[in-house]
């Protein structure tokens, strides 16, 4: 294997030895098959194509200070996949197939696993699809998941400092009853434009208002928002934002360390009399805010000192950073440990 600069290492794909994939077909999944290969057979009317039948899930693994190699909450990662699957009419994957799969991937790649202390990671991508011809709309009689991996460093560039945002209200991530609360691709899809016209402007990611009324915070981009107020953690309660599993754990957290709780509708407004601002999800686990702009208004919400993260956001960020990599007691047993 190449010598890795781990340390320098974008969030990005990064080529692995092996993949690992099944087939549902006639209503039964497949056993796991191993592949060396980065492509896929498929047909040219699979619906996965053509009418969007396909979710994913991002996961990490970390080794920590004991050199031992952890996988953060898997099961919430299933459950999610399922709903995904469950609401574009996809066959469902079974836990056991899920953690087969894997954790299969994991130990066929564990040379890439990153060192302890380096800021990386090594990321899973499931992936679940539509393989079955149809050229009507309606769902598809045969799926594939595949799970690939590769090391992966902060999802922005400049690691755990604080971003430059753009609040925006003329692009809709998704629609009220959509599928914002799934992890689908077309949410993505949606957030290209938007993203991409930020980034030019100058600003890290997007922040999306709500679909309906363009009243209320919704997703962050690809993360949920928080915003810490007083001795009060808030984050945005909608059907259109995706359950983070990371913002679920931060919940956890804040809960054990004094901090109330509140999830609820969070008004645009409301920017104003925030302490602390951020979004949470896997890839970065938490990216405070340094500035959040809003486009429309022409209005400069700004936290904090220049460059320098807020105390509680900081915090929570070191907490959950040590229980995965096992530096902090993982007492809601959140992690799964590799016996290799």
């Amino acid at each position: 294997m190449e010598n890795i600069d781990w340390g320098s290492l974008p969030f990005g794909y990064f080529k692995t030895d092996f993949n690992v994939r099944s087939y549902n077909k006639n209503g039964a999944w497949s056993k796991l098959e191993v592949s060396d290969s980065e492509y896929i057979n498929i047909h040219m009317a699979a619906t996965g194509l053509h009418y969007g039948q396909e979710a994913f899930e991002g996961m990490k693994v970390f080794r920590g200070k004991d050199g031992k190699v952890r996988m953060f909450r898997w099961n919430e990662n299933a459950k999610r996949m399922r709903r995904s699957a469950e609401g574009i009419m996809m066959a469902e994957v079974p836990d056991d197939l899920f953690f087969e799969a894997v954790t299969t991937v994991v130990k066929l790649n564990q040379k890439y696993i990153p060192p302890y202390g380096t800021g990386a990671a090594l990321y899973l991508r499931p992936l679940l699809f539509g393989t079955g011809a149809e050229v009507g709309v309606k769902p598809s009689t045969e799926y594939m998941l595949v799970v690939f991996c590769g090391p992966v460093g902060p999802y922005f560039k400049g690691g755990f400092k604080p971003i430059a945002v753009q609040l925006v209200s003329d692009f809709d991530r998704t629609a009220p009853q959509g599928t914002g609360h799934i992890k689908v691709g077309g949410n993505y899809a949606a957030s290209l434009k938007p993203s991409t016209r930020a980034m030019k402007e100058g600003y890290s990611a997007v922040l999306f208002t709500d679909a309906k009324e363009h009243k209320f915070i919704d997703e962050a981009g690809p993360a949920n928002f928080f915003g810490i107020k007083g001795n009060t953690y808030i984050t945005p309660k909608s059907d259109t934002i995706l359950p983070s599993i990371t913002n679920m754990s931060l919940e956890q957290i804040v809960k054990d360390l004094g901090l109330d709780v509140e999830r609820r509708p969070v008004k645009v407004e409301e920017l104003d009399t925030f302490d602390e601002a951020g979004a949470c999800g896997t890839a970065a686990i938490i990216s405070p805010f340094g500035k959040v702009y809003d486009r429309e208004k022409n209005k400069l919400y700004e936290y904090g000192e220049p460059g320098v993260a807020g105390p509680i956001s900081t915090k929570i960020y070191n907490t959950l950073k040590g229980i995965q990599e096992g530096e902090i007691e993982d007492k809601y047993g959140w992690n799964y440990i590799f016996d290799f």
